[in-house]
């Protein structure tokens, strides 16, 4: 099968949704599929051979974050061009309803098309704003996936329409045969993230450190990912920023390894969470959690059962749990059997079939992808584009 997926965010930018594409990518190549990938690129010199870079991005406010997306006349030609030169048997887009190479995709192509929903935002005025337009879009839609029952809601109460839910997927395999890194071991606690994202909650994280070190003055705090290290801490006593490692940008391996040595991880998110495949990742690597309560989160760790879980934003709970935990391996060791077991439904070879399903449903009986050669109505005003 011929599948293309548009990818609406910066490829050169880690986040859920690109590492979730590449990995249903590779997931299908290894399958014998011929998959190509269109993403917003910076540099095209690094990039995997099954990814085509549609230019630079933009950096946009988007649910709660900042999004790099690419739109407007100059992504609309690549995209054309794209799906002319693919002739795809199937087209795949995600976030649709984001100004991002996705909805250009959807707007352009005829054919079997499916897209699936990231985001989970109960109050989008955004997305409420853009329905019209998105309208002639959704309606082309063969089939709807959604990455949680979050995301399925926002889907049906801002654009109407349903949605099968299918969870993002993980190398359970990778995450679990990592190898431990004797450095990162020892009553430590782990969190990957944007530093200088709020929604992530290291600033909860780091508002409980003083309360987890004065009950055990040995632990770390390993802090991995991309931003300003210095202003994340500025506010802590010079005794507790010592506790503090940054990592930097960790590489896949690392992450793993990361994830498989620490006695505990933790992820404070504050909001606009529709999965959670950091949790994911960490219950393959057989890291203990302690998640924030938001519903999705909720959702991936079985209720409470593959991890625990604390107030959201309630760094005096999360110290509690944090001090209990590290104080208890018998404990521990429950999460891990439970979470071991939990985890599997979310393995590529589960995800992988779902989502190969849904292309094989769509495509029985139909001719393989094309281009509109018109265009929808207005959508050039509508968006305050003008035409060449």
């Amino acid at each position: 099968m011929k599948i293309g997926i548009v990818c609406p965010y910066d490829w050169d930018v880690p986040g859920g949704v690109q590492f979730h594409i590449r990995d249903l990518a590779e997931h299908l190549i290894g399958l014998g599929h011929q998959v190509s990938v269109l993403a917003p690129a910076e540099d095209d010199s690094g990039l995997p051979s099954y990814v085509v870079s549609a230019g630079r991005a933009v950096a946009v406010p988007y649910n709660g974050s900042v999004a790099r997306l690419s739109f407007g006349i100059i992504s609309a030609t690549r995209v054309r061009r794209w799906l002319r030169d693919g002739d795809f048997d199937i087209l795949h887009v995600h976030e649709p309803a984001s100004p991002s190479l996705s909805m250009l995709a959807a707007w352009a192509a005829t054919g079997p098309m499916v897209a699936t929903f990231h985001t989970s935002n109960p109050r989008s005025r955004a997305m409420i704003a853009a329905s019209p337009i998105l309208q002639p879009a959704l309606e082309k839609l063969s089939a709807r996936i959604a990455v949680s029952e979050y995301a399925r809601r926002t889907l049906v109460e801002h654009l109407g329409g349903d949605a099968v839910v299918i969870p993002n997927g993980v190398d359970v395999e990778f995450f679990a045969g990592a190898e431990p890194n004797p450095s990162w071991s020892g009553g430590t606690i782990g969190f990957i993230g944007r530093i200088n994202e709020p929604r992530k909650g290291l600033p909860t994280l780091l508002a409980a450190l003083p309360r987890i070190l004065a009950a055990r003055p040995d632990t770390r705090l390993l802090v991995a990912g991309k931003g300003d290290e210095e202003e994340a801490v500025a506010g802590l006593a010079p005794e507790v920023r010592a506790r503090v490692e940054f990592l930097g940008m960790v590489s896949d391996r690392d992450k793993a390894r990361l994830l498989r040595s620490v006695d505990l991880y933790v992820a404070p998110n504050t909001g606009g969470e529709s999965f959670g495949i950091i949790l994911v990742e960490a219950m393959s690597a057989a890291a203990p959690v302690l998640a924030s309560d938001l519903d999705a989160f909720a959702q991936v760790l079985d209720g409470g059962k593959a991890g625990e879980l604390f107030p959201v934003e309630d760094a005096a709970a999360l110290a509690a749990s944090a001090v209990r935990l590290l104080g208890d391996p018998d404990r521990r060791a429950e999460l891990r059997e439970a979470a071991s077991r939990h985890v599997r439904r979310f393995d590529w070879a589960t995800v992988g079939a779902d989502i190969l399903a849904v292309y094989e449903t769509v495509t029985e009986g139909t001719d393989a992808h094309g281009v509109r050669e018109d265009e929808p109505t207005g959508w050039r005003e509508r968006l305050g584009l003008a035409r060449d």
